[in-house]
């Protein structure tokens, strides 16, 4: 029996998602929590051995979530499953430790054919992501957000949730002058002026969109 556990912070997805799998023979979903930190906890816990992570919620988030359960827990496999489908996210999360990356478009028959994939040891993307991956944008220009490391990454996704310099700093476990650094560094590695032009630019490449999911 493949044990699973649910993350993602809208109750629908995870109930639905829930309900497709509980016809499957041979999987379990054994929780659902809403946020990174209460993976974290459940993973420590319980220990599924297949956890389906979003990639935006409330916290640190999905990519912080996967960064830190891999490497406590180097067996763990995680897919992650999200409304986005262009880079740097899947690079991004493949390199902080996730086996498979699934679009919420996708069917069950998808879902549970990556969760068998990576439960034996194998690593899962969808056709038409890993195809995306491979072409360049369609204005020939390399993504920019692909120089960013995953730490930048992850300051970058939390700014554009919102979050402000000092939350970030206690949820990363970062001084306030680290996150500040990290802005600065992110700004100049984008070659954007400030904030605004920054979230022109995420929008812009499909790093962000208007429904935030």
């Amino acid at each position: 029996m493949i044990k699973v556990l649910l993350v993602d912070d809208h109750d629908l997805v995870r109930t639905g998602i829930r309900r497709l799998l509980e016809d499957i023979q041979g999987l379990e979903v054994i929780g659902e929590v809403e946020t990174g930190e209460a993976a974290i906890s459940f993973v420590n816990e319980e220990m599924p051995d297949v956890v389906l992570m979003d990639l935006n919620m409330p916290g640190i988030g999905g990519l912080e979530a996967t960064r830190r359960l891999i490497a406590k827990h180097k067996h763990l496999k995680i897919i992650v499953v999200t409304v986005h489908d262009t880079e740097p996210f899947p690079q991004q999360l493949f390199k902080a430790g996730a086996k498979g990356y699934l679009t919420k478009g996708c069917n069950i028959d998808e879902i549970t054919h990556a969760i068998k994939e990576v439960f034996y040891g194998r690593r899962y993307i969808s056709v038409d992501i890993a195809q995306k991956m491979a072409m360049n944008m369609p204005s020939g220009k390399e993504n920019p957000f692909d120089s960013l490391s995953q730490r930048e990454m992850q300051v970058l996704l939390m700014f554009m949730q919102g979050l402000k310099g000092q939350a970030i700093s206690e949820q990363l476990s970062l001084s306030p002058k680290t996150v500040s650094t990290y802005r600065y560094r992110l700004l100049d590695k984008l070659q954007v002026k400030n904030d605004v032009e920054l979230t022109r630019m995420a929008m812009q490449y499909g790093f962000i969109d208007n429904t935030s999911v």
